[in-house]
């Protein structure tokens, strides 16, 4: 959608210093002046991978009226839609689910690998895990690919990197600290360093694995 009516002194490539589906700083909450009568509504998708099959979460921030026109667009290319609210809601809910999922792959990843450091087959323990509180859907789609050892790519890991630093930024600007965010973040630049970045985003456990000296897999692996 186009925006129109800015004014003189509005400087949209100075305010908003991030693409369409990327920008995550506070400014990008009032970046786009309410009296602008066509604002620009991002609307960053959460999957990399499955959009050709419909199967994509789409998050959407902008004037509800033209929520409302512009969603059987989305309904199009989206099977889960949701309104954020206002401008920059979208890419602010994005990065926040984001930022919640690499909590709890950190946390699966790290106790992965110490069962397997202690004997414990991992198989088994993957059961445990997901008939009790915290069941995971995280755990339930990447498990698999994981105990088989495929990384290839369904997210590749420099582009949640990306997210990753995008989310620290935009917390640094108004000043709250993320102290789990910023050591996955330190993980993942690690990762990259190994040549890691084209892989998928699991492929970060091979550090843990270096670091502990074992390798996580199921029987099939």
């Amino acid at each position: 959608m186009r925006a129109q009516g800015f004014s003189p002194n509005f400087n949209l490539k100075e305010r908003v210093r991030r693409p369409l589906f990327g920008f995550t700083s506070s400014s990008l909450l009032t970046a786009i002046p309410s009296s602008v009568p066509g604002p620009i509504t991002p609307a960053p998708p959460k999957s990399a991978t499955t959009s050709a099959t419909r199967n994509l979460a789409v998050m959407v921030g902008g004037e509800q009226e033209i929520y409302a026109r512009i969603k059987p667009i989305l309904d199009a290319f989206g099977d889960k839609v949701f309104y954020a609210g206002a401008i920059g809601a979208g890419s602010v809910a994005k990065l926040v689910h984001n930022m919640i999922g690499h909590g709890i792959r950190q946390a699966i990843a790290e106790g992965l690998t110490l069962a397997t450091k202690l004997g414990v087959d991992v198989e088994k323990l993957m059961p445990v895990i997901q008939a009790s509180m915290i069941r995971s859907g995280v755990v339930d789609y990447k498990a698999p690919f994981v105990l088989k050892r495929d990384f290839t790519a369904n997210f590749p890991l420099r582009l949640m990197h990306k997210d990753i630093r995008l989310t620290l930024e935009a917390a640094k600007e108004v000043r709250v600290k993320l102290p789990a965010l910023e050591t996955v973040e330190e993980i993942y630049e690690m990762a990259t360093e190994d040549g890691h970045q084209d892989l998928d985003y699991a492929a970060t456990l091979t550090l843990l694995e270096k670091w502990a000296g074992v390798e996580v897999k199921g029987a099939s692996a």
